[in-house]
């Protein structure tokens, strides 16, 4: 099966930082990955790289069997279908949400004079029917909860058709409602063979959509652990990769994490 990402020895460093130190990573088109790990770690940076946003500073990146600095990144990006607080920041809040996800067909933000056809427009509404915001379309952006907002954000993501689906953090800012919907949108993503190769970017285990498959754990730009997931998501890896003792416990296909007490200090 073919690779839809491929890091070999990836470092990003500005300045004196360094943001990401010699990753070394492959992404199938199955797979749906996790990037876990605290503030600081490298997650956006890593996200932002696979989705040519920027170039590594060295090492070789492979994005959908195209060689990172050879290809015209104008021609691969519509080929990835990406959400990040960035481009929601760049949304018109007066658009109304159909105009949000057809536009990006064109990639662009912002609906202007482009001219939409018949499949355009029977996509983006079967899209937001997939999302759970049919029910929004005739609404402004401006006017949408932040849960809302997230669920049109992958709907927009996804109107090309992508090779690849790249999540950063889409849970944040989201309310316990808000989040458990969204996760249970994305794990129904998930789980549909028609999918693309998928990557979200998450601080929190309580985030992993049940169907994802593997994760990363990233802590100061290194990789403390990748691969399956429920090889990778235990105590010493998840404490390891957050600098505190991490009592980890999974249940009905979804994980938690809680700061390990004196009492399991003790029992450990």
């Amino acid at each position: 099966m073919a690779a839809v990402l491929e890091f070999a020895d990836v470092t990003v460093r500005r300045g004196e930082a360094t943001l990401l130190d010699t990753v070394s990573w492959t992404v199938e088109e199955d797979e749906r990955w996790v990037i876990l790990g605290p503030n600081g770690a490298g997650k956006t940076t890593l996200l932002q790289v696979a989705g040519a946003m920027i170039h590594p500073t060295s090492g070789l990146v492979a994005i959908l069997e195209e060689l990172l600095g050879t290809v015209d990144v104008f021609e691969l990006r519509p080929r990835i279908g990406l959400t990040s607080a960035a481009i929601a920041e760049r949304i018109p809040r007066h658009e109304r949400v159909r105009d949000v996800v057809i536009s990006a067909s064109y990639g662009v933000v912002g609906r202007w004079r482009e001219d939409y056809g018949s499949l355009d427009h029977g996509r983006a509404a079967d899209l937001l029917v997939e999302v759970g915001a049919a029910h929004l379309a005739d609404r402004t952006f401006g006017t949408l909860s932040e849960g809302e907002r997230k669920r049109v954000q992958i709907a927009r993501a996804l109107m090309t058709d992508p090779e690849l689906l790249l999540l950063d953090e889409p849970a944040a800012g989201l309310d316990l409602g808000g989040r458990e919907d969204l996760v249970s949108t994305l794990s129904v993503l998930a789980m549909d063979a028609d999918s693309p190769a998928t990557v979200l970017v998450s601080h929190h285990v309580e985030e992993i959509p049940p169907g994802f498959s593997h994760a990363m754990l990233l802590r100061e730009g290194r990789v403390v652990a990748q691969g399956l997931l429920d090889d990778v998501i235990d105590e010493r890896n998840i404490s390891a990769t957050f600098g505190m003792p991490l009592v980890v416990t999974q249940a009905d296909g979804r994980w938690s994490a809680r700061r390990r007490t004196g009492r399991h200090l003790d029992a450990g």
